[in-house]
């Protein structure tokens, strides 16, 4: 029996780097499960305008449903460079003021707070990302 989209259970985690985190709610898609079988993970923080991204160590293939353009705080997966992207506003390749990535990628869910905060996440900056209990 399948489970209404409105009843699947959401996958809470924390993103921390050195100036603070943020808590994101993620749907239990494919990419997710497998995500969260590599948690706690640690990796070194990179920026492209204003995202931020890092290697998972975590390699899945695009789903359908895969976007180009987000809004602000949407939590994705880069499936060509096998990492989480943090989008919080342009990138050197948006038309204006969009959320353009680098090309499809899975999405997985927002951040719960401010995505302005990544502004504060320095290129190199460590970044640990931790399931929250439920």
């Amino acid at each position: 029996m399948q489970t209404p989209t409105s009843m699947r259970i959401r996958i809470r985690i924390r993103i921390s780097w050195p100036a603070g985190h943020l808590d994101a709610s993620l749907d239990d898609t494919p990419t997710g499960q497998s995500l969260l079988k590599v948690l706690p993970l640690v990796s070194s923080a990179r920026t492209w305008g204003e995202e931020v991204y890092f290697d998972t160590g975590v390699s899945v293939s695009r789903e359908t449903g895969a976007r180009e353009v987000v809004e602000p705080g949407t939590v994705v997966f880069w499936t060509d460079g096998d990492a989480l992207a943090l989008p919080y506003g342009p990138t050197p390749i948006s038309r204006g003021d969009e959320c353009r990535l680098a090309g499809p990628c899975n999405v997985l869910g927002r951040l719960d707070g401010d995505p302005g905060l990544l502004a504060t996440v320095r290129d190199g900056d460590p970044v640990r990302v931790e399931l929250l209990d439920a």
